[in-house]
């Protein structure tokens, strides 16, 4: 038999950080009314006097995670760790907190917010479901057992273990890269904690089929649901690209490491020569001598805010994302919303959301030579570049994050039993 509605609000929802997909999660179950409290570590209101007394480079740093602005009844917040970690961020001393054991690293964010959620679940009336992420469930869904709760597990990326396959191979194929590869540091230990949460999962939410498909090196089967996330408005006026006799201008945003592919984009723009340029957006990853000199011998720009990016990506004629083990990265559909045709791997996520040879292009991983091709091909047929993207930004409006919201609380009221 169902629950009625008027019984629905006994979800918890925990994200250190509230991203974009976690805020869009938390938007839809509180719109819902299944939403019982959402856990974080900094609630910030944008309109509040301390929002408003804060230096500019404090606001800068926590101006996203405005995303979520549910009524503060419902948020319980664990700020100290986070504040301590950006401090040592903003300080220049990132360095400092690398090491995933540090109390104050990502990963201590993490672990102590999910402490806090574990201890405070029995003083939640009539919980029955805990929503949580990758690195962040373990305590909780341990207490949820203790109490017969329902666990829902958000992986956003796909499984380690083939996460660390694909590493290992790559630090054997590109050695000068091995330095960004950070899933061949993670310790066995760390790995067997995530293992532990997928097993105490009852549900996982996935964004992309690439992940789902990962999941097959896990022993455990699990109900396992993909959800692709949401894509931004598009622009509303079409976008109109460089001329012919122009080099094409090519973007690329995220972090600088080999796990996205990064030596085969730099590859396949050097054998395209002076028909296409670059513009790298992202912070470098780990140390590497060759991503240092490819960042000289490009536009290399570490960081910029979301506006800056989207804004960028509207003065730019193509997207080139070639990771090789993703979720789904979110910049792909943002660029589409751009109007920027995306040029994928199978591994990133994107064939979940755009469509090859319409939107972009597929094509294998690790292979500059077929990057290079569509870059050429675009250069040479800017009809085609201009087709792709308008079919782009059209595509785009058909993936807002309604969708990805109205499917996240399907697959809560499945799990509840909710009518």
């Amino acid at each position: 038999m169902g629950v009625s509605r008027a019984s629905a609000r006994t979800v918890v929802v925990s994200h250190p950080t509230g991203n974009a997909n976690a805020a869009a999660v938390v938007s839809a179950l509180h719109e819902d009314e299944l939403l019982a409290a959402f856990f974080t570590c900094v609630d910030w209101r944008p309109d509040s006097r301390l929002a408003k007394a804060a230096p500019k480079a404090v606001r800068a740093a926590f101006e996203r995670r405005a995303r979520i602005q549910i009524p503060t009844e419902f948020v319980r917040t664990r700020p100290f760790r986070e504040l301590v970690r950006n401090l040592y961020i903003r300080t220049g001393k990132r360095h400092l907190i690398a090491d995933s054991r540090h109390p104050y690293s990502i990963d201590g964010v993490y672990r102590d917010l999910d402490g806090y959620v574990a201890r405070s679940m029995d003083k939640i009336p009539g919980i029955r479901a805990v929503y949580a992420y990758e690195d962040g469930a373990l305590r909780q869904f341990r207490q949820a057992h203790e109490l017969g709760v329902q666990c829902i597990y958000d992986l956003p990326i796909g499984y380690w273990r083939a996460n660390r396959n694909i590493s290992a191979e790559e630090a054997e194929l590109q050695p000068e890269w091995r330095g960004t590869l950070n899933a061949l540091a993670d310790s066995d230990a760390k790995c067997a904690l995530k293992d532990e949460e997928l097993s105490l999962a009852d549900t996982v939410i996935v964004p992309s089929t690439f992940v789902k498909n990962t999941l097959e090196l896990f022993p455990d089967t699990k109900k396992i649901l993909v959800n692709p996330f949401g894509v931004p408005a598009s622009i509303s006026a079409v976008k109109k690209v460089t001329k012919s006799d122009q080099p094409l201008r090519v973007l690329y945003v995220g972090s600088l490491t080999q796990r996205k592919g990064i030596a085969y984009l730099f590859e396949a723009v050097e054998k395209a020569g002076k028909a296409v340029t670059l513009t790298v957006v992202g912070r470098k990853v780990g140390q590497s001598a060759l991503l240092d000199k490819n960042c000289e011998n490009h536009r290399w720009v570490p960081s910029l805010p979301h506006s800056e990016i989207l804004a960028e990506m509207r003065r730019h004629d193509v997207f080139v994302f070639p990771s090789l083990f993703e979720g789904l990265a979110l910049v792909q559909g943002e660029a589409l919303s751009q109007g920027l045709p995306v040029i994928t791997t199978p591994n990133s996520g994107g064939t979940d959301i755009m469509r090859d040879g319409i939107d972009g292009f597929v094509v294998p991983i690790r292979d500059a030579e077929a990057i290079t091709a569509r870059l050429l091909q675009l250069h040479g047929h800017r009809e085609l570049l201009q087709q792709m993207s308008e079919s782009a930004q059209e595509r785009a409006a058909e993936l807002g994050w309604q969708g990805y919201k109205q499917r996240v609380v399907r697959a809560v009221r499945d799990v509840l039993g909710v009518l």
